[in-house]
């Protein structure tokens, strides 16, 4: 199982929490979640507190979007989990590149 949580300054609200765990790479669940922007079997797109968050896979389907909690549940193979904001500097040439300066 892989969680991530959002540990970010002590002065943000509850409701600025975001939690993404990934079991055995068949279920997901997010927290945080604003709105579902788009889905399908191999793509969700989702709009959360800390951006928006690409989740791609086969056959995935949606469980559940529970709008009290903001929570979503998924299942499917998952295959990428992805934010999609430009706060952190992507890198040129990938992970070799750095490697071989």
């Amino acid at each position: 199982m892989v969680v991530v949580e959002n540990m970010g300054e002590e002065k943000k609200s509850d409701r600025e929490h975001q939690n993404i765990i990934l079991k055995d790479r068949r279920k997901l669940l997010i927290t945080g979640v604003h709105n579902v922007e788009s889905f399908n079997e191999e793509s969700i797109v989702v709009d959360t507190q800390l951006g928006l968050v690409v989740v791609r896979g086969i056959d995935m389907h949606i469980n559940k979007l529970d709008v009290e909690s903001a929570a979503l549940d998924v299942e499917g193979e998952i295959g990428l989990i992805e934010y999609l904001d430009n706060t952190v500097p992507q890198r040129k040439g990938g992970f070799f590149s750095g490697l071989f300066k």
